[in-house]
């Protein structure tokens, strides 16, 4: 049920996405949601804070205390991201969509929660040693590239239908040792 409704709204939206289209990915009845559920909003606010709790788990047990490489701290945490994907694929693009979210009430659902996630990874870089890159880079706009590239990915990989946890980190580390060559001294 976590997961066919995780696939639903990060494929569709708030707004777009069915309760007929959850129940029919899931296998399960439209009594057995709304047992679980009140009502769609209900679903969509739980999955927020499931999401979000699973993936802080993850990341809290990484052990980033002595790690001061900043590729391998971006690493360290898509490796987490990975861990989760193994269990719920689709939870990574349904937390990117709730970023994107227009639909008032869905917003207002998840208004107080918004900045867990964001703090917990801005909170996992902070022993990232800066003074390795070169002059030049700037660390927000470098941030932003690898956020694109990795949702890139991410999104590409499921259009393509040919999302691999493994695979994909495979790849994300070979991205990050190229970007690592370009701006470390």
């Amino acid at each position: 049920m976590i997961n066919a409704s995780l696939k639903i709204f990060a494929l569709n939206g708030y707004r777009h996405a069915s309760t007929d289209e959850i129940v029919a990915e899931a296998g399960i009845s439209k009594g057995l949601l709304f047992h679980y559920f009140i009502n769609k909003l209900g679903l969509y606010s739980f999955l927020y804070d499931y999401s979000t709790r699973f993936m802080m788990l993850e990341l809290s047990s990484c052990p980033v205390k002595n790690q001061e490489d900043f590729f391998e701290l971006v690493r360290m945490k898509e490796n987490a991201k990975m861990q989760v994907l193994r269990n719920y694929p689709y939870m990574q693009l349904f937390l990117d969509s709730v970023r994107f979210e227009d639909v008032k009430e869905a917003l207002y659902a998840t208004e107080e929660r918004r900045n867990i996630l964001p703090e917990a990874e801005k909170d996992f870089m902070k022993h990232a040693d800066l003074a390795r890159f070169r002059p030049e880079v700037d660390i927000d706009k470098l941030n932003k590239v690898i956020s694109y590239m990795l949702r890139g990915m991410m999104e590409d990989r499921f259009l393509e239908n040919s999302f691999h946890p493994d695979m994909m980190n495979e790849e994300i580390g070979a991205y990050l040792a190229m970007l690592k060559k370009l701006t470390y001294r």
